[in-house]
Parts: structure tokens; C-alpha cells; sequence
């Protein structure tokens, strides 16, 4: 009797403990105010492969208790309590079973007023039967670009929160690292370049070896051709400094660069007069989707450090013959960039051919650190006589890349504080129309805040990266 007492006892209060902790959707009033978050997830729209979004209330005029966020999706409903800083974090198991009930994912987040449960108008998040490409590979480094304790090459899995080291400067007795590129968004083709101690570009083709490039110069801003024989380079002299009082807190100049293409069957440079010119700056090559274009970067030379200011780039094109090897007989203006009074960096093609997409800033080309960067898009079908088109009018990125299937995009954006880069994704439909941008999901909402490093050079490819890296095989 004793014991069958104990046994009743108990199960009432693990039933009476499992009611207390069970979270469930409150009658509410309504506070008739849209709701503040970070990272912002409100009508965006998201990959069906995409790991959880995690973000934070940042509305403090409310002074709110017990908040929780509703997740309702069709008849699929998931509440999740705030975890502090951490914010709401949904598991990968209510996230994937929110997703199979419906495209459109509606949140509500409610809390404690006065003792009385008050909520927030609702957002939506809206889910895309367009998958994304699975791992983005970046540079993690300290924003200020003059000195540096630690950094590396990383890869993460978009699919959940997996980050890992593809190779940091502990191995390379702290080198900088920097430009990696992939080869058809193939995580087994790449290259990168190393500085100071073991010096020189790095290559990876089918093993896990790395292969260092013969070259007099110093090869930097690569893209592979899409037969994957040849990389495009350009060889600059590039200085630094440091303003006192502009908003753009450091200036990146060439003092000369020209553009050149490296046949790695021959370990040799492919050159044309017209990429190397002494009263021009070429840099920023960027392959066509059919190879047969190479698009690139141009502006008159002026006097460096004194006109900085007065460089501006247009976005420019030759013709190129993959089986002889040969660049076209002149070169196409496609932005005039100094009649414009602007200058254009980082051109990057769409893998289906449909456009392309370029930084646009005030001036010179080390967009990264300027303020005013927004990314501007052009249709290729009719490049000689349509209007770029701002991508993103209120959204400031200087640095950007495709995904395979070319419906998304990554970007580099200092949106946010105007000091560190972050990860941002956005969707672009067959017929050019752009999604609001979102944050790279973290584990919880205070991660980026956390995270005193800037992501350099986001890039998507098709799986893990592989890199055996042995110091002793690559000395000089």
C-alpha cells in the first residue's frame, strides 16, 4: 500500500511538473506594434535546406516577462521560450517539421505585462523550394586589416551550425592568408594565397596536396575558368592607409596592376597589351559563364597616393578562345565608370549567364571598407544598352557571390554597426527579382555580437573542403 502510494505520489508530480514546463499559446492582448529583432528574419525568404534562424527581441520599451516566441505553420504549432541573450532558438527537429506543414511560417512573440500576457504583431518567414548549396567558405579576421593575431580560412554548413578550419595561420608560423577560389563550386578544385612565411599561390586539383604556382609576380583576386585549366589574376601593387577623420576608416590604392591568365597544364601567363597597360589600371578579373568572356576591372592611372579619390573604375570585357588560348583584339566598355564619377569592383557572373553583379562605391576599388558600397546588377542579354539596376537600394554590401544554382546570393555587409562583416543571404528569381537579405543563422541570436572577426570573401560550394596542408612541403 506504501508503495503504491509513492508510486501515485510521484506521478502526479512529474504530471504536475510536466504541465508547469510545457509552454503553450497565450489569449493575448494585442500591442498593435510590429515587432524589433536581430538578426532580422521578418519577411524573408529562406532555402528549404537552411539550418534554424535564431534571433532576439531588441525592443526594450516594453520591459516584458516570460517572453516566448509562437511558431505556427498550418496546423503545426512550436513554442520556444527566450533564453536571454541567446534569444529564441528553435531545435533542428521543430524546424524541419515546421517546413513540411508549410511554405509560410508565421511568428508571434508574446511576453508578461503588468502580469497580463501582451503580444506583438506577427511576422512571416516565407520558405523556397530552391535549395542552397551546402557549405560557404570565408576568412575569419579582425576588421582592422593593419595587424592581426589569428586568422584562417573557414568552412560552414548551412544545413546546420557545423564551423570548421579549412587551415589557420598556426600553421603557417602566422602568415595572412587570403583570395580563396573554387573551381565550379567544387569544394575538391581550389586555390589560395599565402604571405610572409611560405609565400606564394596555392593550388588544389583532385588530392588533397597542394600544389604552389611558378610566378615572378605576386598573383592576387583569382577566378577560375570553367574548365578548370586556367585562373585568371591580377599582379598589383597595392598600399594602405589610414584616414583620421573620413567615415571609411582605411584606403586600399594600386600604385600599378595589370590582369593576366595562368594555364596551370603549362604553369604559364597568357598576356595580352591590352590588360597590362601602363596608363591603366586593370584588376578584378571574373570569368563569363561560358568562359569565352573575361570580364575585369578599369580606370585611368593617376597620381597615387595624392588623387586616391579620383580613381574610378568601369566594368569592362574581352573576348577569350579557351582551345588557342588567345585574348580578343579590343576591349568593351560596359560602365563608364568615370563618366559616372564612380568605380566599380568585384564583377561576378551568374552560373545560368542571365547577369552579372558588381560593387559600386564613390571611388578607387577596395570597396570592402567603403561605407557607401551597394551592389548594382546588369542583364547580360542586353549589357550594351540596359541600365544597372540597383540590387539592394537601402542594403549597403561590398562583396558578393553566387550560388551554383544562381538563385542565391551571399554578401559581405557591414549593414549592421558599420565595423565587422557578416554573412548575408538573399534570393534572386529567374526574372531578376531580389528578397530581403538575412543573416547567416548562428547557433543562438548573440553570436554575431560575440564574434569579434569580420567574414572576408563569403563563397558557396558544393560540399566539405579537404586541404592537407603540411608546412615542411611548402618552404621556400
Amino acid at each position: 500500500m506504501y508503495n503504491e502510494m509513492k508510486k501515485y505520489i510521484f506521478y502526479f508530480l512529474a504530471t504536475l511538473c510536466l504541465t508547469a514546463c510545457t509552454l503553450s499559446k497565450q489569449e493575448a492582448e494585442k500591442l498593435g506594434k510590429a515587432v524589433k529583432i536581430f538578426p532580422d528574419y521578418a519577411g524573408t525568404l529562406l532555402p528549404v535546406n537552411l539550418s534554424p534562424p535564431t534571433f532576439a527581441l531588441t525592443d526594450s520599451t516594453e520591459s516584458l516577462d516570460n517572453l516566448q516566441a509562437v511558431f505556427s505553420s498550418g496546423e503545426k504549432t512550436v513554442v520556444v521560450a527566450n533564453d536571454g541573450e541567446e534569444g529564441f532558438c528553435l531545435s533542428e527537429s521543430d524546424w524541419k517539421k515546421l517546413k513540411e506543414f508549410s511554405q509560410t511560417i508565421s511568428v508571434t512573440i508574446q511576453g508578461k505585462k503588468n502580469g497580463e500576457w501582451v503580444e506583438y504583431e506577427p511576422f512571416e518567414m516565407f520558405i523556397s523550394p530552391d535549395s542552397i548549396d551546402n557549405t560557404i567558405v570565408y576568412r575569419l579576421i579582425e576588421p582592422g586589416y593593419e595587424v592581426w593575431n589569428e586568422m584562417g580560412i573557414y568552412q560552414r554548413n548551412i544545413e546546420n551550425y557545423e564551423e570548421e578550419a579549412i587551415i589557420t595561420n598556426r600553421l603557417t608560423d602566422g602568415g595572412c592568408m587570403n583570395c580563396h577560389s573554387f573551381c565550379n563550386y567544387d569544394p575538391e578544385t581550389l586555390m589560395f594565397h599565402l604571405r610572409l612565411n611560405y609565400a606564394g599561390t596555392y593550388v588544389k586539383k583532385a588530392s588533397p596536396k597542394l600544389r604552389k604556382l611558378v610566378s615572378p609576380k605576386s598573383l592576387v583576386y583569382p577566378s577560375w575558368h570553367q574548365s578548370g585549366r586556367f585562373i585568371a589574376f591580377s599582379q598589383n601593387k597595392t598600399k594602405q592607409m589610414f584616414h583620421t577623420t573620413d567615415r571609411n576608416r582605411i584606403e586600399v590604392f594600386d600604385i600599378s596592376s595589370d590582369v593576366v591568365v595562368y594555364d596551370l597544364e603549362t604553369d604559364t601567363l597568357l598576356c595580352t597589351p591590352l590588360l597590362m597597360s601602363k596608363e591603366k589600371f586593370e584588376t578584378f578579373p571574373s570569368w563569363s559563364a561560358d568562359g569565352k568572356t573575361l570580364f575585369f576591372c578599369c580606370a585611368d592611372s593617376v597620381e597615387i597616393p595624392a588623387d586616391y579619390d579620383k580613381v574610378h573604375y568601369s566594368l569592362c570585357s574581352i573576348s577569350f578562345d579557351p582551345e588557342k588560348k588567345a585574348f580578343g583584339d579590343s576591349v568593351t566598355v560596359l560602365f563608364d565608370g568615370a563618366k559616372a564619377a564612380m568605380s566599380v569592383s568585384f564583377p561576378r557572373c551568374s552560373p545560368d549567364g542571365k547577369y552579372i553583379v558588381y560593387t559600386l562605391s564613390n571611388y578607387g576599388n577596395f570597396s570592402i571598407w567603403h561605407r557607401e558600397s551597394r551592389l548594382m546588377m546588369l542583364p547580360l542579354e542586353d549589357i550594351h544598352t540596359a541600365e544597372p539596376i540597383s540590387l539592394l537600394p537601402d542594403f549597403r554590401a561590398s562583396y558578393h557571390s553566387w550560388s551554383s544554382s544562381s538563385r542565391w546570393m551571399v554578401m559581405a555587409s557591414r549593414q549592421d554597426d558599420g565595423l565587422y562583416t557578416r554573412p548575408y543571404i538573399v534570393h534572386i528569381s529567374p526574372d531578376g527579382k531580389v528578397s530581403k537579405p538575412f543573416a547567416l543563422p548562428q547557433p543562438d541570436a548573440g553570436y554575431y555580437l560575440r564574434k569579434m572577426k569580420s567574414y572576408n570573401l563569403p563563397e558557396f560550394v558544393k560540399g566539405k573542403v579537404n586541404v592537407d596542408f603540411q608546412s615542411e612541403n611548402h618552404k621556400e
